[in-house]
């Protein structure tokens, strides 16, 4: 029997996930099986009814009025490609935060070499943003504010709602990057105003890997990113204009997405309220706990209010990775160092050359954990 670890990583991957969002997956695997939308037989319709479930249940999450608006993806990031490379065209500008992940930089780095215009609003060295610094930014050939719902180095939670206000005002196109946020936070695509929302299922949805998507306000349409097999218009070269065909080519994981279904049912039965409520306790906790070791500096807004629960700190004298690797090799706590798929954020903390250690709570992480983590951080501290 492997020795216990104490999985402190959610915020690249949730640990454990619920028990019946493995019997989901197990369950499709042994006994379904069909190629969701690829003929009639009993089987295919069945895992397409998983696929509209899916969709149903996450309309009912994020108040999407359609769910036919929502098509899956991979993950996060093949969301978010579709959405900036099928949206801005050469001589458009966008705005975003100085906290954006490599999911959004690296893209918009490679279209600003071919004609899209690209500004950072910049953030405080505690991760906050003036929403008025968005209004600031724009220009007359603005077309999209895109930003992150929390920061996935310190969790600062931001101003979606001012910031979808400014953009309706301007008639501006906005686009929030939720990967930090869906199934912990609460999102209202009609009330915070947003045109373009992108999801991982593998985080707080506590789905599978390989599970995610986006949607699309109606009557806006993105230029697809590939194009090929749907099971619709099959006589037809010209790829399906129809959501959510149109963003949606080839097998999708039907057997991940059956996982995220059962990872949506869970959060819906226990609701966002109790599930932040236990995150925020927690990380308050452990925030607590570290603040009264000598030598350890936290990063962010240091209030649990303000951000969702991820928390990046640093050992005086310590390198991030050698604190990762000890919490790791002589504690069985899973971590994560360095810079965090996210060097914009770690200029704007001043901490891009350093980088920093992350802890990231979750629905099952547990105050003995907390506790247990807070004094094998107080005793490397100490060897420092």
């Amino acid at each position: 029997m492997k020795d216990k670890f104490y999985y402190m990583d959610n915020a690249a991957t949730s640990f454990p996930k619920p028990e019946c969002v493995y019997e989901a997956i197990d369950y499709f695997n042994r006994n379904m099986g069909g190629n969701p939308g690829r003929g009639s037989s009993h089987q295919t319709l069945e895992a397409s009814s998983v696929l509209m479930e899916a969709r149903n249940h996450l309309a009912d999450l994020f108040n999407i009025k359609d769910s036919l608006q929502i098509a899956f993806t991979s993950n996060v990031t093949e969301a978010i490609n579709i959405a900036l490379k099928g949206l801005l065209k050469s001589g458009d500008h966008v705005i975003t935060t100085s906290l954006e992940h490599n999911a959004v930089a690296r893209p918009l780095y490679v279209m600003s070499r071919r004609g899209i215009e690209w500004t950072t609003v910049p953030c405080t060295p505690y991760g906050e943003l003036d929403p008025e610094a968005i209004r600031r930014s724009i220009r007359s050939n603005t077309r999209l504010i895109c930003m992150l719902h929390a920061s996935n180095v310190v969790g600062s939670i931001m101003p979606i709602k001012e910031a979808g206000k400014i953009a309706r005002e301007q008639g501006i196109f906005f686009m929030v990057d939720a990967a930090q946020t869906a199934g912990v936070l609460p999102i209202d695509v009609e009330d915070d105003g947003i045109d373009i929302l992108c999801f991982t299922g593998h985080k707080a949805l506590l789905g599978p890997q390989g599970t995610g998507g986006i949607y699309v306000r109606p009557g806006l349409t993105l230029q697809t990113l590939k194009e090929g097999g749907t099971g619709s218009l099959s006589e037809d070269l010209e790829h399906p204009s129809i959501m959510p065909d149109h963003l949606e080519a080839g097998t999708l994981n039907t057997p991940g997405i059956a996982g995220l279904l059962a990872g949506v049912r869970f959060i819906e039965q226990e609701g966002l309220a109790t599930i932040r409520g236990h995150e925020k306790s927690l990380s308050k906790l452990l925030m607590e706990g570290l603040r009264d070791i000598p030598g350890i500096r936290l990063y962010g807004p240091g209030d649990a209010d303000k951000q969702t629960a991820v928390i990046a700190f640093n050992v005086q004298g310590m390198d991030c990775g050698d604190l990762s690797f000890h919490l790791d090799h002589d504690y069985n706590i899973v971590t994560r160092s360095g810079l965090h798929c996210a060097p914009l954020a770690h200029s704007a903390l001043g901490t891009l050359e350093e980088g920093a250690c992350r802890l990231s709570l979750g629905y099952f992480s547990t105050e003995e954990e907390v506790e247990y983590v807070v004094k094998a951080v107080a005793d490397i501290a100490a060897r420092a």
